[in-house]
């Protein structure tokens, strides 16, 4: 009747939160004093079992909490008064307790059979409509496809030509087979680090587990040579080399867990300062050379850049500051692209010899170098800039800026830095300054020589500093301005010497193509728990687990990276006025569900 009564106000409660009903744990009848005899293992039975019977538990919101009685059973004989449990027993009670609820709000790295999954986000529910959608589709053009069907009669040559277009491959069957391969992979995603189906294990660092993996990879790559096409400085094999050889490096970076090491978090945030060196002198030297400032280009660039990392957003339910290379690189494309496009328009066609030419391409990196100033020293102006609507939500990371404040400031000249070695390359190879045939050295040997021993000092002295970094907040406070000197140095020493110039390694540059979906999916797929924790699919045998889950990896990264191409091309056409009417269509899409999305979070608060 006790137990009767105070139902209606714990299933009240349930309807609120969790609610557990304790299980009483035996007693040691034979340790009980006199005053305790009458408390019987027969009695403490009888009223688990009306507990179990009135509150229905394991079929109503009233959950069971057994775990403590089952600990107590097999350590019933430890109890010294018959009646208390031992600090063991307690402990493990207390333990499956705040692993039931607490497991729910800081998702452990460590797998947990206590660990529910988090429920569908209103996003996540509208990408998996979208992947099944896309599925039927496919499945349906397919059919459409083998049919069978009367044969038409044979055209003539002319009109063969005039519709050889209409059946090659693409149109709407190709956009939805990559959709459907896309929802394929997603799903994957999600089971490796959102439904709880593979363990997880913490990382840990030790000099073997990061130099041992490195050396073998740089030998595997010197042993994958062959002749570039062309020998021109940072040529097109070169830079997919460098990118490939630097991914590795912060793949490796990342599953040792190697940035408790400050001198190899150092040296990896170079290599990041690079890859954004690379994005300042390659769309510098695009726009100078080809001229194409059309919407065409812009939305191609944005949408490989952004594409994986949008479509994550929505499955893993993550902010889109979380993947901040990309949010990185996309904003100075679209800076470089301001400044560039901006009249007056300075492009090799248009190019003279007159020193008002120079003088408006110096007076826009200057431009851009006092900006750059602006926001570094003055994080007022920084922060309302990036916190006002609409960046707000594409730059905060859980309601705050300071990520991308972080982010942003460690590698603020990078870009700047490629801009400008673009432009004095470009020069340089106008004025014939430079000897780019292949064999021969850039420079003479008496420019050469001095310029390959200071870049080998530069080396040194850049390691030796970086050894001697006491705390990544120092050494992130001279990174900004020292960085580019490591960066210039590989650069010399790569290219001046014309055999080095004439070779590059197709294992890195492979990698190099796929750099980007290498460095996105590595969050999920590879590493876990958000990149905190390493994924485990077979547990008990590390060495076995790696090798399995990065074939698996790689194989996504590149498969990924097929299929944003191909969207690329079949999404986004040439004709202005279509790509105008896409692009309105797609904004309109967006503001539709943001205001779903804002009327689902809205219905969620108390």
């Amino acid at each position: 009747m006790n137990l009767k009564s105070m139902s209606a106000s714990l299933e009240i409660l349930a309807e609120h939160g969790e609610v557990y009903w304790h299980i009483q744990e035996p007693v040691l009848w034979s340790a009980l004093n006199n005053f305790r005899k009458a408390i019987t293992n027969e009695q403490i039975d009888l009223f688990n079992d009306a507990a179990v019977e009135v509150y229905r538990l394991g079929s109503s919101r009233i959950k069971s909490f057994g775990a403590s009685r089952q600990a107590a059973l097999q350590n019933i004989s430890e109890i010294a008064d018959g009646l208390h449990m031992t600090p063991r027993v307690r402990d493990v009670g207390a333990m499956a307790l705040m692993n039931s609820v607490c497991n729910k709000v800081i998702r452990p790295i460590d797998g947990s059979c206590c660990q529910n999954s988090p429920p569908l986000t209103f996003l996540q529910k509208m990408a998996l409509c979208l992947f099944v959608a896309s599925t039927l589709l496919f499945l349906l053009f397919h059919f459409l496809r083998k049919r069978p069907h009367r044969r038409p009669p044979a055209p003539d040559p002319e009109s063969l030509e005039e519709k050889k277009p209409a059946t090659a491959p693409g149109g709407p069957g190709a956009a939805c087979g990559a959709l459907c391969r896309m929802g394929l992979i997603m799903v994957y995603f999600y089971l490796c680090d959102r439904a709880d189906v593979f363990m997880k294990e913490q990382k840990c660092y030790s000099h073997s587990a990061f130099f041992i993996p490195l050396i073998s990879v740089f030998v595997l790559g010197v042993f994958c040579s062959e002749s570039t096409k062309e020998s021109r400085v940072l040529n097109r094999e070169q830079t997919d080399e460098w990118k490939g050889w630097m991914q590795l490096v912060i793949l490796i970076y990342h599953i040792s867990g190697a940035s408790a090491f400050i001198p190899v978090y150092m040296h990896v945030r170079v290599l990041v300062a690079a890859y954004l060196f690379q994005t300042g002198y390659g769309h510098f030297s695009f726009f100078w050379l080809k001229g194409d400032f059309g919407l065409y280009r812009v939305c191609q660039v944005l949408f490989r850049l952004n594409f994986l990392v949008l479509v994550l957003c929505a499955v893993m339910d993550r902010p889109y500051q979380f993947y901040y290379f990309v949010p990185l690189v996309s904003f100075w494309f679209v800076i470089i692209y301001g400044a560039l496009a901006a009249w007056p328009q300075i492009v090799q066609k248009k190019a003279s010899n007159s020193a008002l030419w120079y003088l408006g391409i110096l007076l826009k990196l200057v431009g851009l170098l006092l900006l750059i100033c602006l926001f570094a020293y003055s994080q007022g102006v920084f922060e309302s800039t990036f916190t006002a609507w609409p960046l707000s939500s594409l730059f905060q990371l859980d309601g705050d800026i300071r990520e991308w404040w972080f982010r942003w400031r460690l590698d603020r000249f990078a870009v700047l830095q490629g801009m400008v070695f673009a432009f004095l390359y470009l020069l340089l190879q106008k004025k014939q300054v430079l000897s780019e045939t292949r064999g021969e050295a850039l420079f003479s040997a008496k420019v050469s020589l001095p310029l390959l021993l200071l870049s080998g000092l530069s080396f040194v002295t850049y390691s030796v500093w970086a050894s001697n970094c006491q705390t990544k907040a120092q050494c992130n406070q001279m990174h900004p301005y020292i960085s580019v000197l490591p960066i210039l140095a590989f650069i010399l020493i790569r290219n001046i010497p014309g055999f080095a110039r004439s070779v590059y390694s197709s294992f890195f540059a492979w990698f190099g193509k796929i750099s980007l979906e290498l460095f996105i999916c590595q969050y999920h797929i590879w590493l876990a728990a958000d990149t905190k924790g390493i994924l485990v699919l077979i547990p008990g045998n590390p060495s076995l687990n790696i090798l399995v889950s990065s074939f698996i990896f790689v194989c996504v990264a590149h498969e990924i990276s097929l299929i944003t191409n191909l969207l690329a091309q079949l999404l986004i056409p040439k004709d202005t006025v279509a790509l105008l009417k896409r692009l309105g269509a797609v904004g309109l899409l967006s503001l539709l569900l943001g205001a779903l999305v804002f009327m689902q979070d809205d219905k969620q608060l108390p």
